[in-house]
């Protein structure tokens, strides 16, 4: 009995905002301390181990197994989201989730632009990785919003929430086209109809997850085998599980089957990723401040918020979309600084950008821009936070000409 209850409490505490982001933290700071320590061969060597089976092609390293398996499950629940998201929440009405759709747009194409024209002129052969700093790390910005953002309305985290699930969307997108260089499409239909059976049982009464488990694990191999990356089989998964209550369920699958996993995400797949990723040797390195690393740190500090905040003041001038009650413009100066933390998918899109011949050799400075840029971003953002919190609110901070009545604060 203690046992479940134990059980119990660290499930809820592993599924928190701030707790998730804790682990992410702990995770890189851990692979950063051991990867520049006397032992640092002994982190590479660990990573480099491969473990899988030959025959199907997935005798992979454990560094490889981290980026395309465990982020998979991550994928996987946020892929749930967004199917929520689209059926059910924020994003079903359009003139609500406008001006946040419109913001992550912005949001990635900024800071895009802004690594092409640093790292254009100067090293033309790394403008692959521009996609980079376009990506939001759901995790961490909402740890940061937790911490520091009490006592500001928490239509701010809906809007941030609905921000990184549309920038994600755009993420996958890119890493799905942009860095798939060849599809063996037998291989992608066959992942595909697993996707599809997935769907169907999944609608069913009876959910067997011990049969659906399965099932998940071998699209998710076919898609693998494809090239096209494979959390891309997680999101598509993750789509397929239904939004709405049937059969007298309280609840949609997608929010039991979110709470259900988002342990297992934030708990494991994540820190376990981030301790594969982010550790970057920087002793006896000399080559680490580039073209590269410059781009991205300025991509995600100042192209983040400048497209979140451009884009919010151009949609709300210029069309009848207007930010959600108790939200301004000021409000969304931390928050564009909190997308400029672009840790999970900025890492994997990195590793994903520079492959073969000299180009790997701006892995390590990409890594470096990211850590550097998302963690300026993320103190920048708290400060902000803080600050905006102790200074009085209009009644009408979106300037709708009504009076704001959704003015719950995160507490």
């Amino acid at each position: 009995m203690a046992a479940l209850k134990f059980t119990g409490r660290f499930k809820g505490w592993i599924a928190r905002d701030v707790s998730g982001g804790i682990l992410l933290f702990t995770a890189a700071v851990v692979a950063l301390i051991w990867a520049n320590s006397p032992w640092r061969d002994s982190y590479a060597s660990l990573l480099a181990i491969e473990v899988g089976p030959s025959a199907l092609h997935l005798n992979l390293s454990l560094s490889q197994w981290a980026a395309d398996g465990l982020l998979a499950i991550f994928f996987f629940v946020v892929g749930m989201e967004l199917k929520h998201e689209f059926v059910a929440g924020s994003l079903r009405n359009p003139r609500r989730a406008g001006v946040p759709v419109a913001a992550a747009v912005g949001g990635m194409a900024v800071p895009a632009l802004c690594y092409l024209a640093i790292v254009g002129p100067a090293a033309p052969d790394a403008t692959h990785g521009w996609a980079i700093p376009a990506a939001t790390d759901i995790a961490f910005a909402l740890a940061v919003l937790a911490v520091f953002g009490r006592g500001l309305p928490i239509a701010l985290r809906v809007f941030l929430m609905t921000l990184a699930v549309v920038d994600d969307l755009l993420g996958i997108i890119v890493i799905a086209t942009v860095y798939t260089e060849t599809i063996d499409f037998g291989m992608l239909a066959a992942g595909l109809a697993c996707v599809v059976v997935f769907g169907v049982l999944v609608r069913q009464r009876l959910v067997l997850w011990w049969v659906l488990g399965p099932i998940a694990l071998v699209a998710w191999a076919f898609v693998h085998a494809s090239g096209v990356h494979a959390t891309v089989a997680g999101v598509l998964l993750g789509f397929t599980v239904p939004a709405v209550a049937r059969f007298g369920e309280i609840l949609p699958r997608t929010i039991t089957g979110s709470r259900a996993l988002t342990p297992w995400s934030s708990g494991v797949a994540l820190p376990l990723f981030a301790f594969a990723a982010a550790g970057v040797t920087v002793v006896g390195t000399s080559d680490l401040v580039q073209p590269v690393s410059i781009g991205i740190v300025v991509a995600l500090v100042v192209g983040k918020v400048t497209g979140v905040l451009g884009t919010t003041w151009l949609v709300t001038r210029v069309t009848p979309l207007r930010l959600p009650d108790a939200i301004g413009l000021r409000d969304l100066l931390p928050i564009g600084l909190l997308c400029g933390i672009g840790f999970t998918v900025a890492l994997l899109i990195a590793e994903l950008s520079f492959t073969g011949g000299e180009a790997e050799s701006h892995t390590a400075a990409a890594k470096v821009g990211i850590l550097v840029g998302s963690l300026l971003a993320a103190a920048l953002g708290a400060v902000l936070l803080r600050w905006n919190a102790k200074h009085p609110r209009e009644a009408d901070m979106n300037r709708d000409g009504l009076v704001d009545t959704n003015t719950r604060v995160i507490e």
